[in-house]
């Protein structure tokens, strides 16, 4: 090691509160590679998936209204990101289009930039444009006179430029998403609004957003609007960050020789989410919100919540017969059969054979961990992961949430098995984080370090590899209880590309 790092460097990496051996870790994952999860099937209605009747999703949210009085419940938003794959494509236009020769019918046709098109046939309809449109004028005072095919170019120009709005470069979530009364309403005013179903009479309601910390100035100016809501953030940590390499496994150094350092994901959010003290927290993307659906939003939200409170009642009950140690043969059945069929989580079959005593010990530590309910939806071809049975390296199989980058797909088998799923994870997650004895677990402790993945990216030119931390909802959640219910398509309405705010969820308000 002492051949590998300078003093500098181990200085450097102790300052960011990491350690050498923890890198060193790191770069026996570069070297060894990452281990791809081993598929055994897709999670679907009935074996892995809860689809619930109507009635039934009236009791859950019956059964959430009842009883989320006696809990103290937050919502958990990342909202670090930037904008920036938002705008790529516009960001490709400015740069390939020519003013001077290019018409934007002939780059259209030569670059098949059909998002251009659309952006530019719907560019009334985006709530941002009345403020773009007059930034325009402002900065480009002969805009009136110009071509319609220079005007276009001159808005898309000021919407993204350091001179105009800047948009690419500022966080997803303070970007103008939909228009309501003449009002912009953004992500975060989104979220806060969409909190509203788990608010307590005399109560503020918790939200916390993870950021970056030079832009909470432009998140608590609106925040601050909201009296009625406890509010916080937080930044992820350094610690968390992850030594880049060459392509030859070797410390990726920047033009002054120090060490190259990135963040590792959101799974490194686990630290972020551990340090909240809530009872049941609600995780949600910071993009995923409507103008449109809030009613049936707000329902399926309602019904997660029940499934959990009721989950971890039975849960709870249980967990307090076994520690009390006076349980019958008869009292075991039950609560095996409740963990295997309730909970998806399958027992050995020498579980019959052990001594009563171990079978007892045997269910505590299976039923004593976090639990989480994860809402799914129909997959309709989104990028991203999907419920999964996955097979341990100790052959027990448990539902997960497997990305697409944690998946080999040069095995026949395991891509069969990605390619045939019937569901998508839409990042609709509600958390139980303390235990039967109203003690906070230590999510860290749950986390599969084994779980993380590979990229390869871009520094100056020069290409270098980073590992990401196992996914928030992927690997860092690993270890707990998962529970699967299926929920309306309704529910999720994501803005990964600026001409998504076309769609009907985020265009002006129905009733629906």
């Amino acid at each position: 090691m002492e051949n590998i790092f300078t003093k500098e460097d181990i200085n450097y990496i102790n300052s960011k509160g990491s350690s050498v051996e923890k890198i060193k870790q790191q770069l026996d994952f570069f070297k060894q590679g990452i281990p791809k999860n081993n598929l055994v099937r897709s999670a679907t209605v009935n074996d892995g998936i809860y689809s619930f009747t109507e009635n039934e999703v009236d009791f859950y949210v019956d059964y959430f209204d009842k009883n989320k009085a006696h809990f103290n419940i937050e919502k958990f938003v990342p909202a670090s990101g930037a904008a920036t794959r938002m705008f790529k494509f516009l960001n490709e236009f400015l740069n390939e289009f020519d003013i001077r020769n290019d018409t934007i019918n002939s780059y259209i046709n030569k670059h098949k930039a059909k998002d251009v098109s659309l952006f530019i046939f719907g560019i009334r309809n985006f709530p941002f444009y009345k403020l773009v449109k007059e930034k325009t004028v402002q900065l480009y005072p002969d805009y009136y006179s110009q071509s319609s095919d220079t005007k276009y170019y001159l808005l898309i120009k000021t919407l993204l430029s350091s001179e105009g709005l800047n948009f690419a470069n500022q966080p997803k979530g303070i970007i103008p998403f939909h228009l309501k009364e003449e009002k912009f309403l953004t992500p975060v005013e989104e979220n806060i609004i969409e909190a509203e179903f788990f608010k307590i009479q005399n109560k503020k309601t918790k939200i916390h957003f993870t950021i970056t910390q030079k832009f909470q100035p432009y998140f608590e100016k609106i925040t601050n609007l909201f009296e009625d809501f406890d509010i916080s953030f937080s930044y992820q940590n350094q610690s968390s960050d992850a030594l880049a390499v060459t392509d030859d496994n070797i410390p990726f150094r920047l033009e002054d020789g120090s060490l190259f350092f990135r963040p590792g994901g959101h799974g490194a959010l686990i630290e972020n989410l551990n340090s909240l003290n809530s009872d049941f927290i609600y995780i949600k993307n910071i993009d995923n919100v409507s103008q449109n659906h809030k009613l049936i939003i707000t329902k399926y939200k309602k019904l997660i919540g029940g499934v959990l409170l009721q989950t971890q009642f039975q849960t709870f009950n249980y967990l307090r017969k076994l520690s009390e140690g006076d349980v019958t043969e008869l009292e075991i059945k039950e609560i095996k059969h409740f963990t295997e069929k309730k909970l998806a989580f399958l027992l050995p079959e020498e579980f019959n054979y052990f001594q009563k005593s171990y079978k007892v010990d045997y269910l505590i530590k299976v039923l004593n961990r976090p639990i989480r309910v994860c809402g799914i939806v129909k997959n309709e071809g989104e990028p991203g992961g999907g419920p999964f049975w996955v097979q341990d390296e100790k052959g027990r199989q448990t539902l997960q949430i497997v990305e697409t980058s944690q998946i080999d797909f040069n095995n026949k088998i395991q891509k069969d098995i990605a390619n045939k799923a019937k569901f998508f994870n839409p990042v609709d997650i509600v958390c139980a984080i303390k235990d039967f004895q109203g003690n906070k677990f230590d999510l860290l402790q749950f986390v599969n370090e084994n779980t993380g993945f590979i990229v390869s990216k871009n520094k100056n030119g020069k290409p270098y590899k980073a590992i990401e931390l196992p996914g928030l909802w992927n690997g860092a959640m690993a270890k707990w209880t998962t529970i699967f219910v299926e929920v309306p398509i309704e529910t999720f309405n994501p803005v990964k590309n600026v001409n998504d705010l076309l769609k009907p969820a985020h265009q002006p308000e129905n009733n629906g």
